[in-house]
């Protein structure tokens, strides 16, 4: 069983503008945050297939939440939004899967980093850092793993009521951290 999920991007403020000084634990510079609430699978599904259209070849895109938030469900509408061969569901056993593109696009590197337990050294034998720059690499389970992967990253948290409840709700927190990010509010909208 795994211990309750806490969002430490949640809990994230940029940096104001002309602050000086060390930054502030947990800050992020250049950071966009957009939170949104989804109250199915099928929103879940249809937020990824929206997300899709914002993302191009060179994404990395870390999925945090608690088993059975909805990582794969979102990595799914990514796939669909992507136009990616092949169904996707979570790699956890394949630890990572290429969908190719059928529609001359990226293709889509799933990756579930449950089980792995070191940063990036541990995962260099997946060879994301090669397979970046010509697709979307979405990781779950990524935080403390592959952030030196990029500057440029989307970090998508998934918060679901957790014990013994039927409730599909879900609060969807995206940071964008990077310039690449900046207008992410906008594209979403």
């Amino acid at each position: 069983m795994e211990a309750p999920h806490n969002s430490p991007a949640a809990e994230t403020v940029p940096e104001p503008a002309g602050a000086t000084g060390p930054d502030p634990v947990g800050a992020v510079p250049e950071a966009v945050t957009v939170t949104l609430t989804v109250t199915s699978p099928e929103q879940m599904q249809d937020l990824g297939r929206r997300l899709a259209r914002v993302l191009a070849p060179g994404d990395l895109v870390m999925l945090t939440g608690e088993l059975g938030a909805g990582k794969t469900t979102l990595t799914r509408g990514l796939g669909e939004g992507l136009g990616v061969r092949g169904a996707v569901t979570s790699p956890t056993f394949v630890i990572a899967r290429v969908h190719p593109s059928l529609v001359q696009g990226p293709a889509l590197v799933h990756v579930d980093a449950y089980r792995l337990g070191g940063g990036l050294d541990e995962m260099e034998d997946l060879d994301l850092d090669v397979s970046l720059p010509e697709s979307v690499v979405v990781v779950e389970w990524g935080d403390g793993k592959v952030e030196e992967l990029s500057e440029d990253r989307l970090r998508v948290l998934i918060d679901r009521a957790t014990g013994d409840t039927d409730d599909e709700r879900r609060e969807v927190t995206l940071v964008g951290i990077g310039a690449r990010w900046a207008g992410l509010r906008e594209a979403l909208a």
